[in-house]
């Protein structure tokens, strides 16, 4: 891929799922996870930039990008944050890396939350971008998050309808979800959108992704909730950022949703709508530079 320069792809396997990793730079090692519809890819543009400073390990959540599409199992437990959170510690104890930075966005944001709250020693300090707990923001959703996040409750129903819709024309579904935002489809390299696309024509990328967001919705919720019913917090150093122009940021208040989940955060909104990576590339270095610790 022509957006990576002076990379590796690496295929990491635990109990038998294959994870797609790209590997590039030198220096700390950073972890940086990706959301939904697409790859690591979406990294390009900050990428070569942190890699000057940083040992960057890119990985494909399993479900996404060239990683592998396992089946479920009962009660959506195969893709609970959980599970993929042990996926993100196999591949950097793979590379040697038992203690990292983080960088995600979207759902890999999500699995990295879970990943701090399950391995608090392993992660130095976190930065998520555009999300605010799963748990509250279910717990907060209204109308007007409803109807720009419909595709939460629309992957969440039952197999085989979702699936069989997002079958019918992949393309379709990541285009709408994708062109929607702020930004329309505009801010997206042609590159990156073509391997976004590649992606999700893989078979079994539809399964993927509905279980992806149907365990966020139960399993996820469960382990959620028994972790504030036990008090525990995010113990590593938190960073959140979220665009001014994004649903998420429109509806909910979420640094004093994450100062309810985390017991060191800092933040702030930044002029842009979901996919900041792409569209704020120089704004996400600087907090980025900002915040890691080199």
């Amino acid at each position: 891929m022509s957006l990576f320069e002076q990379s590796e792809i690496f295929r990491v396997q635990r109990d038998g799922v294959a994870l797609a990793v790209r590997r590039c730079g030198l220096g700390p090692p950073l972890l940086l996870l990706h959301g939904h519809p697409q790859s690591h890819a979406m990294w390009h543009r900050v990428a070569p930039s942190l890699a000057s400073r940083f040992s960057l390990v890119m990985m494909d959540l399993r479900g996404y990008g060239d990683s592998d599409r396992p089946p479920s199992g009962p009660g959506h437990q195969g893709y609970a944050k959980r599970e993929m959170a042990l996926d993100a510690m196999a591949v950097m104890r793979h590379f040697g890396f038992e203690r990292f930075q983080v960088l995600a966005h979207d759902r890999g944001a999500r699995v990295a939350h879970r990943l701090a709250l399950d391995h608090p020693k392993a992660v130095q300090r976190m930065m998520l971008l555009d999300i605010a707990p799963t748990l509250a923001m279910y717990e907060h959703a209204g109308d007007s998050f409803a109807r720009a996040y419909w595709h939460w409750f629309f992957l969440i129903q039952p197999p085989p309808l979702p699936e069989a819709l997002i079958e019918s024309d992949p393309v379709r579904y990541l285009r709408s979800v994708m062109g929607r935002r702020h930004a329309g489809l505009a801010v997206f390299d042609p590159e990156a959108l073509s391997e976004y696309e590649r992606c999700i024509l893989l078979p079994g990328s539809a399964r993927g992704i509905c279980e992806d967001y149907r365990a966020a919705a139960t399993i996820d919720l469960v382990h959620d909730r028994a972790d504030r019913e036990a008090g525990v917090l995010v113990q590593p150093e938190l960073r959140v950022l979220w665009g001014q122009y994004g649903a998420v940021g429109q509806n909910f208040d979420v640094l004093g949703l994450w100062r309810q989940a985390a017991a060191q955060v800092s933040g702030t909104d930044l002029p842009c709508g979901h996919y900041i990576a792409e569209e704020l590339a120089d704004h996400l270095l600087a907090q980025a530079y900002d915040f890691f610790q080199p």
